[in-house]
């Protein structure tokens, strides 16, 4: 088995988790927006919040091609 074989296998492996983890991080951040904003516009909320992760997901991407995780 190749290395990158090897990587998809584990990665696959916990794939569901790894989903699982972010959307509970949408959640939890969706709750504490209706707590600390009652009136909230929950759709709006949520695009916002999705946002901030597509931002930061995309801040690591670009840090994962500068090479910042080539020896993690």
């Amino acid at each position: 088995m190749s290395k990158q074989d090897a990587i998809i296998k584990e990665l696959n492996s916990r794939k569901a988790e790894i989903q699982k983890e972010l959307e509970i991080l949408f959640k939890v951040n969706m709750k504490i927006t209706d707590w600390d904003v009652p009136e909230t516009d929950d759709k709006e909320a949520a695009k916002l919040i999705l946002d901030i992760m597509q931002e930061k997901i995309d801040t690591i991407r670009a840090d994962v091609e500068a090479g910042k995780y080539d020896n993690y």
